[in-house]
């Protein structure tokens, strides 16, 4: 049998958790960083040649790691950089998949391009941006994206995805779809407005600009400011002084249901006596015949408060959307924790959540009813 070279660099048995902001998880039994195109193509050669899985991990800020570790090969995307080149009306600006992405979003913002200035504080890498489709405070990522590069898992080939065959939804790409598991994203090119107006089209940003009496004329610069005082008020930004921070963010997706659904769950809700007098259900539009509600507040009409929990698992004390592993806890028990919220809400509302971290190194038996994608029960 034919076999590719061993790449530089090749580890076994290297632990994951401290590469996760879960900080839990077993170890890879083969691990390597790479740091430019030819390392993916050569990773990509010799876990196929020796018939072994390849999992790419950027930030480790959206994962869950099972306790048992991941078999076969984790890559860890570090192909770094920025260039940019200025033509017309826009700022064409390539990032490396490696780029932390808010180290990216504070690049653009210092240099007066704007796009991605809601989509500050973000964990994670850039790599991660596309695949999930990153979205917060009113921007979206595929707004401003141009294309996805990649290396074609299939033949090891380049491989560059326009904006267009992307497939972008919430939260959801074709990198998540059709083409799960094809691609290995090495870099993304971004299309940006040069001295841009910032966006503020969501009401919570909107309000607290107005509070700090800058919402006449605010710089990109000031809303950047503003949004991570949102997020750090939410424990939604990566301090290791917060008693929060072992966590992957928002572990559940808001979820999406269309108009027949939605006469459902709002009888469902307003009969279970959880809305205070002229209280109005949070729920956003997306797209014809379809509604987003926020999962947060569902998790908390459920019954399930800021701080809820026992032992090495709770919610965390900011925002009830988050888990967070409060020391001691393994991959079984926050999901098992997971369980209790999307059984909590589903009983109450019947709605089903769906967790947003990608699970690493479980079975389908482990994790097959939290990872379908059904929004109703």
């Amino acid at each position: 049998m034919h076999h590719a070279p061993e790449p530089q660099g090749l580890r076994q048995n290297e632990p994951l958790a401290g590469k996760t902001t879960f900080s839990v998880g077993g170890s890879a039994a083969y691990w390597l960083e790479a740091s430019d195109e030819q390392s993916v193509q050569e990773a990509i050669a010799w876990a196929k040649a020796r018939a072994k899985g390849l999992t790419v991990l950027g930030g480790g800020s959206n994962v869950l790691v099972s306790d048992r570790g991941v078999d076969g090969l984790v890559l860890r995307m570090g192909i770094r950089g920025i260039r940019h080149q200025i033509s017309g009306s826009r700022v064409h600006v390539y990032v490396g998949a490696g780029e932390s992405w808010d180290a990216f979003v504070q690049k653009a913002v210092t240099e007066n391009w704007a796009g991605v200035e809601c989509l500050s504080g973000i964990p994670g890498d850039v790599g991660a941006a596309p695949i999930q489709n990153i979205g917060a405070y009113g921007q979206e990522v595929c707004e401003v994206i141009e294309s996805v590069h990649a290396i074609d898992r299939q033949n090891g080939t380049p491989a560059r995805i326009a904006a267009k065959d992307c497939e972008f939804g919430y939260r959801d790409s074709i990198f998540k779809g059709a083409a799960n598991g094809r691609y290995i994203v090495v870099g993304v090119s971004f299309s940006l407005k040069p001295r841009g107006a910032p966006a503020i089209r969501y009401a919570e940003l909107q309000r607290y600009m107005k509070e700090l009496g800058k919402d006449d004329a605010p710089t990109l610069t000031d809303v950047r400011a503003a949004v991570l005082e949102l997020r750090r008020r939410k424990s939604m930004l990566l301090d290791p002084r917060d008693e929060n921070v072992r966590s992957a963010g928002s572990f559940f997706i808001n979820p999406v249901i269309d108009d027949a659904s939605w006469a459902i769950v709002r009888s469902r809700i307003e009969s279970a006596g959880v809305l205070s007098p002229g209280e109005t259900i949070p729920q956003f539009s997306a797209g014809p015949g379809r509604l987003k509600l926020a999962a947060a507040w569902l998790i908390e009409r459920a019954g399930f408060s800021k701080g809820y929990g026992d032992g090495p698992v709770g919610l965390s004390t900011k925002h009830t959307l988050a888990i967070v592993n409060r020391g001691g806890a393994n991959a079984m028990d926050i999901l098992s924790f997971a369980r209790r919220i999307r059984d909590g809400v589903c009983d109450r509302f019947g709605v089903q959540l769906v967790p947003e971290p990608v699970m690493l190194g479980f079975t389908r038996d482990e994790i097959g009813d939290l990872v379908a994608k059904p929004a109703l029960e």
